[in-house]
């Protein structure tokens, strides 16, 4: 059984870091793809990116512009969110998301079978 357990979230002021963990525990996570999703109040869930267990390759959707990055470490099946410049509409629930058996990096939310509990951030002077 795949669990996902997000850490990490707070209140932070505006142009601070904060790194979000995902703990990825099961049987076995080779040839899965995990993701960082978020959303803010009264709007849809949406990607920030996601990686490749296997290669840790990265996709990045446009609007991140380098301000976020995604990296794995397998020896403590940990994903993690390095989050800087933080603005205010940063401001959300953050979520990690694993997909199992694909070949490429899905980019939707109902493309993934996994969610993690979620972990708010809020970006706030």
């Amino acid at each position: 059984q795949v669990h996902l357990a997000e850490s990490g979230g707070g209140l932070v002021q505006p142009g601070d870091s904060l790194r979000l963990s995902c703990l990825a525990t099961g049987p076995t996570f080779s040839g899965y793809a995990l993701a960082w999703f978020r959303q803010a109040p009264g709007k849809e869930r949406e990607l920030i990116g996601a990686i490749s267990w296997n290669t840790g390759n990265v996709r990045y959707e446009e609007w991140v512009k380098d301000r976020f990055t995604i990296f794995r470490d397998n020896a403590k099946s940990t994903m993690y969110l390095q989050m800087d410049s933080l603005n205010a509409e940063d401001t959300a629930v953050y979520y990690c998301a694993a997909q199992g058996g694909t070949w490429y990096l899905p980019g939707s939310a109902s493309e993934y079978d996994y969610w993690g509990q979620g972990t708010q951030v809020t970006v706030s002077s």
